[in-house]
Parts: C-alpha cells; sequence; structure tokens
C-alpha cells in the first residue's frame, strides 16, 4: 500500500533538501538547483508508474521498457534511464552515481531532454558540474547530499495529487523569495493575492488565460485551480480545460514556468523574450487577445523612453491616451493587457498604489494621470482592490489590484467598485498573509459589488472626476478614525515620480534656452 504523503510533509522535505546544500550557493540559486531535480523526480517516478501499469498486461518490467522504448508515445514523457536491475526504479539510476556526480547528472537531464523536445531547454539548463575560478559551484559531496535527500520521497501518480506538490513547489518559492527579497520576489506574487484575481475573474471551461510577465506560473495556475474547485462544486468533473499563454522574460524563470505548468498536469504554451517591446502572442491584426488576462508586472519601470512607445506597432497607445513616460510604465502595462484582451474580456493587474492615484491634485497634467483619466472616462476600469502591507517580498508596500472589464454589465456602467482590504491579513514571520476567509469575503464582496461600511463602494464616473482621477480605495473609503489621512507610500510615491518629472521638465527648458540663445 502506497502512502500519500501531505502538503506540510512535502514541503519540510523539499526545505530540507534546500539546507543540505546551504553555504555552496546562495540562497536565490538553490532554487537552480532543486526545482530540476525534484521535477525529474517527480517525471521518474510518473514514468515508473506507466511501466508497472504496461508491465502488467505484458508480464514483467523488461518487457515493458522493451515495448516503451521502440514506442515512446506510450507514456507522456520517455524516461532513457535503465537500470541495472530491472526490478529497481528509473531514479535509483541517478541515486546510485557515486563518482564524476556533477558531469554524469547534467549527462542524464539532457539524455532525458533530448528524448522529450517539450523538456528542451526546461531541465537541461543547469550545469550540475560548473565551475567558477576553478572551484566547483556545487561539489559532488553536496551534489550526493542533495540527491539522497531528493530521493526520500515518491512523487508518483499514487503519491502525491499534482495540487499538492505544486503548492510544495511554491513553497519552496516563496522560502526562497523570503531570503533573497528582490530577486525572487520578481517572479513570487503571494498565493492569497493571486487567489482573490481568480476567484473574482471566474475563468469558465476552455477559456484562453494569459500573463504578458509570468514568472514562474503562479498566476495563471491559480485560474486553473479556482475553476477546478468552481466545477467540482458544481458536480462538473469533466469540462473544456483552460488554455494558458505567458511570456516570460527571465530564461531560469521561463524554465520554472514551464515545469511548474507540467507539474499540475496543465497545458500552456510559455514564451520567452521582453513582452513591452517584443510581444510573442500575435495575429493578423496585431496582438492575439485573450478571455482573461493576470499579471504582476515590476512595478515602476523606468526602463523604457517615448521612443520605446512610439516605436510601437500593436496599437496600445492611442493618441487619446498617450503613455505615461518614463517614470513608471505601470500604465503601460495595463495598456498592454487592455490590447490584449477580447471584445468581452476581463483582467486583474497586480500595481504599486501610487499607480491609481500620481498625480491627482496636482497642478500640472502628468502623462500618467492622462491615461489614468482616459481608462476611466472610456469606463474600461471595473474597480480596485486595496491591499495589506507588507504582503510581497520586494517590498513592504500594500500595493492594489486593478481590474478591467471590456464589456461591463448595464447596471454597472459609469461606475467603479472600490474595496479596501487594508485589515484584511495576519501578522507572519517574515511577511502578512491575508487568512482563507478573508480571501473569500474580498473576493465574494467584490463579484457582488456589495457595499459595505468602512470597506467597500460604489463610486460614480462623476465622483471620480470630482477626485482629479484618483481612484485609490483609500482616497473613497476609510477604515476607521486612525485613517483619515493617505497613506504615506502614497505620498512618497508621487514625491518621487514629481522630482523626476520636474528634471525632465527642466532639462527642456535648458534645451529650448540654448536653441534660443544659438
Amino acid at each position: 500500500m502506497v502512502n500519500t504523503i501531505t502538503d506540510k510533509s512535502l514541503e519540510q522535505w523539499l526545505w530540507d533538501a534546500a539546507c543540505s546544500i546551504r553555504g555552496a550557493k546562495d540562497a536565490p540559486k538553490y532554487k537552480d538547483y532543486i526545482l530540476p531535480l525534484v521535477f525529474t523526480k517527480r517525471l521518474c517516478d510518473v514514468f515508473d508508474d506507466e511501466i508497472n501499469r504496461i508491465a502488467g498486461h505484458v508480464g514483467n518490467r523488461a518487457k515493458a521498457f522493451n515495448l516503451v522504448r521502440r514506442d515512446p508515445k506510450l507514456v507522456r514523457f520517455y524516461i532513457p534511464l535503465q537500470p541495472d536491475n530491472m526490478e529497481d526504479t528509473v531514479w535509483s539510476v541517478i541515486r546510485k552515481l557515486a563518482d564524476r556526480i556533477g558531469e554524469r547528472l547534467t549527462t542524464h537531464l539532457r539524455a532525458i531532454a533530448d528524448a522529450n523536445p517539450p523538456l528542451k531547454g526546461i531541465i537541461d539548463r543547469v550545469d550540475f558540474n560548473a565551475t567558477t575560478h576553478g572551484q566547483r559551484d556545487l561539489s559532488d559531496d553536496r551534489l550526493s547530499a542533495l540527491i539522497e535527500q531528493i530521493s526520500l520521497k515518491r512523487l508518483g501518480l499514487k503519491d502525491v495529487e499534482p495540487d499538492i506538490i505544486g503548492r510544495s513547489y511554491e513553497y519552496l518559492i516563496r522560502k526562497f523569495a523570503e531570503g533573497s527579497g528582490q530577486s525572487a520576489g520578481e517572479f513570487y506574487t503571494p498565493k492569497e493575492v493571486g487567489l482573490i484575481m481568480a476567484r473574482i475573474l471566474t475563468p469558465q471551461p476552455g477559456m484562453e488565460v494569459y500573463d504578458p510577465c509570468c514568472g514562474s506560473g503562479g498566476l495563471l495556475i491559480k485560474c486553473a485551480l479556482v475553476l477546478e474547485e468552481t466545477m467540482q462544486a458544481a458536480g462538473r468533473p469533466h469540462y473544456a480545460p483552460l488554455k494558458f499563454y505567458g511570456q516570460e522574460y527571465t530564461a531560469n524563470t521561463w524554465a520554472m514556468a514551464n515545469m511548474n505548468m507540467i507539474i499540475h498536469d496543465l497545458e500552456g504554451v510559455i514564451e520567452i523574450g521582453d513582452t513591452f517591446k517584443h510581444p510573442k502572442f500575435r495575429d493578423r491584426n496585431g496582438l492575439q487577445t485573450f478571455d482573461r488576462v493576470v499579471a504582476n508586472p515590476m512595478w515602476n519601470q523606468d526602463w523604457f523612453t517615448d521612443k520605446d512607445y512610439d516605436a510601437d506597432e500593436f496599437g496600445r497607445f492611442p493618441k487619446g491616451a498617450g503613455f505615461p513616460g518614463k517614470q513608471s510604465a505601470d500604465w503601460g502595462w495595463v495598456q498592454h493587457i487592455l490590447a490584449s484582451l477580447n471584445e468581452r474580456g476581463r483582467a486583474a493587474i497586480v500595481l504599486d498604489t501610487g499607480a491609481v492615484s500620481r498625480g491627482s491634485g496636482s497642478a500640472n497634467i502628468t502623462k500618467e494621470k492622462a491615461v489614468r483619466q482616459w481608462f476611466v472616462e472610456h469606463d474600461l476600469i471595473e474597480g480596485v482592490i486595496y491591499l495589506p502591507d507588507n504582503l510581497f517580498y520586494n517590498t513592504t508596500a500594500p500595493g492594489i489590484l486593478l481590474f478591467l472589464h471590456k464589456f461591463k454589465p448595464a447596471e454597472r456602467r459609469n461606475h467603479l467598485f472600490l474595496l479596501n482590504a487594508s485589515r484584511e491579513f495576519e501578522k507572519g514571520d517574515p511577511k502578512n498573509y491575508i487568512p482563507d476567509d478573508a480571501i473569500l469575503r474580498i473576493a465574494e464582496t467584490f463579484k457582488n459589488w456589495r457595499e459595505v461600511d468602512k470597506y467597500s463602494r460604489i463610486v460614480s464616473r462623476e465622483e471620480i472626476a470630482r477626485n482629479d482621477y484618483n481612484i485609490s480605495p483609500s482616497r473613497y473609503i476609510h477604515t476607521g478614525a486612525a485613517e483619515e489621512f493617505r497613506p504615506l507610500d502614497e505620498i512618497w510615491s508621487e514625491l518621487l515620480v514629481a522630482e523626476d518629472e520636474s528634471k525632465e521638465i527642466d532639462e527642456r527648458l535648458k534645451q529650448i534656452m540654448t536653441l534660443l540663445t544659438v
């Protein structure tokens, strides 16, 4: 009888694996070694299950191996590792490595990738034998300890559900984020934030879901989990799965997203490259469009200049809206996402709190406020949720969720739904978290547009205009007497942008004065 392991025991096992090489690499690099090996262990154990199933029909494992070798299509992923004793597991080939471990392990993983084209560039990216200045990055002793730790748990079809191992993957990614701050926070969105987004978007069977900056794929996976939960509650075990599309800039994170999709048994197309400058999902009319879009772009990116926006070929930045300028690309991402929605599409986007308020109340008309005003006037914003402090791993700032809707129901048109969830958290170490009951309360309140005192409000477009297109929930919903003032992070963010814009204006004035004096 196979003992099914719990997600908690699996999490501890994964962290023990990380600790087995502690000191060999900094925490952010653990994932480069552990995740491909855990993924390979899952592939090996599932392959063994499939071999055993076939052996039940043909008589023994040796015959099953020969049959699968001749026709690899009999299994989902063919593992070209053959133990000396056919009764041993295929993973035992890796576990028994005793010399030149880094070199031989790298060779084995590359052989698996060669035998399975969908795995190319995913599990064969890591060189376990790599050196820096003549010194091994990960010694054979530490690598052997890591392999042994990973060998302690079986990850076959009857041992773990795809969701449980996926949650453990997420746990380990979160642990990396705790130890490395920004570098890990860029590809990890707290699971409760992703669940709120997915619950509000309510993806339906067969829909196409897109994340233009997908990181490790967590937001896409949350949509699949929420749909599965909805279908089970409705008594519908059979339904059309979601179709996933994502793009990621960083190669190692792109590989992680693909591993995450496969380990959850999900079908998806994850492309690599710079979405902002070179979006990969296109059709004859420009950008490919989707039913749902989820995204957590890096906040306040200042990488993009006016030339980058002017060079756009996809109609993402219409003249009436303009573009947000160099100080922050937040609304540039929102514009890309809007252009990626079909006629009835909806989107959920994680942004810095300043994105919904910067420029409002100022005598100057900033580029960012002008874009925000265009979205409000065209009735494209469904609502905004103000999140609690200290949820994200690369900042203590609260963040907001911005929801777009291309075709609002008639009774909701020309209004926004604002929800202040700043108090919906429990203290955690090192980060706060939103408990399960609060996740449901936030999502249900938003979906039903239910007004609750000191929590949520329906605000008309006219009221938004009177407040100079500030759409921050903290502006309209005060959770208590002590919160009558705007949050400090919003004010500080606006001051930084105002300073940058002042410098830009000064520079332009200097250029004009230079031309006048020539």
